[in-house]
């Protein structure tokens, strides 16, 4: 959770308050989300500090923005939606696959014990790295690497969260699920309608139910699809 060490400039910070409770409002409560700690997290978390300067003024409009290297800062809902289905607690260890611009990731550091993030672009993880720390969240450890992959070495994970899409679910990230684990991950082909799916290792094996329709970049490395010439990340 955020510490509130870092510096905002006092003739935006109301600004900026008014318009991330407005998009609570009319676009995650709006949209059926009531889920009260996943509110205060999205409620909390500066997104204006998460975007390229260029556009802050966008940083709480209802959709994706980009973030350089071909990769985007999700839709508002589709991270309050991603959130609530993974269910992290204070006592959750949760694994990101695609830090992208962090913003995702704090939302999870709101709400989860302990937060693992893997990024495939080293200059986009070192950004994010950057932010979190200046917002005080000491409860994210930020990894450059192959994130389909996941992170074995931390397994077994309370929630594993994909915020790339997957051709199906890796799994290298099913393997490394605790009990009662949950893994979401956008489901289809690259470029084209994916299916936002949830993965629960139960008693009884893995139960995988279908959420919604969506459209993320798409998840590169071993157990994703296979980069070409070597460039691309993941995005979140």
């Amino acid at each position: 959770m955020s510490d509130g060490t870092t510096t905002v400039d006092p003739r935006l910070e109301h600004e900026q308050t008014e318009r991330r409770h407005a998009m609570v409002e009319e676009q995650i409560v709006g949209r059926g989300i009531r889920d009260g700690d996943v509110l205060s997290a999205l409620r909390t978390v500066p997104r204006h500090l998460f975007v390229p300067p260029e556009l802050v003024g966008q940083a709480y409009h209802d959709s994706a923005l980009p973030i350089g290297r071909g990769q985007t800062i999700s839709q508002p809902y589709m991270v309050a939606l991603m959130t609530r289905l993974v269910v992290p607690t204070v006592r959750s260890r949760v694994l990101e696959v695609g830090t992208g611009s962090g913003y995702q990731t704090a939302v999870l550091a709101e709400l989860a014990g302990q937060v693992f993030t893997v990024e495939r672009v080293a200059e986009l993880a070192a950004a994010a790295a950057d932010i979190l720390q200046r917002l005080g969240y000491h409860n994210v450890i930020t990894v450059v690497g192959d994130g389909s992959l996941g992170l074995p070495d931390q397994a077994p994970f309370d929630g594993i969260m994909v915020t790339a899409a997957a051709p199906q679910a890796p799994p290298p990230l099913l393997d490394q699920l605790a009990d009662g684990g949950r893994l979401v991950v956008p489901i289809g082909p690259a470029g084209r309608d994916q299916v936002l799916t949830v993965i629960e290792r139960t008693p009884d094996g893995l139960r995988e139910v279908e959420s919604v329709p969506c459209r993320f970049v798409p998840l590169l490395g071993e157990s994703g699809f296979q980069p070409e010439g070597g460039a691309g990340g993941l995005g979140a």
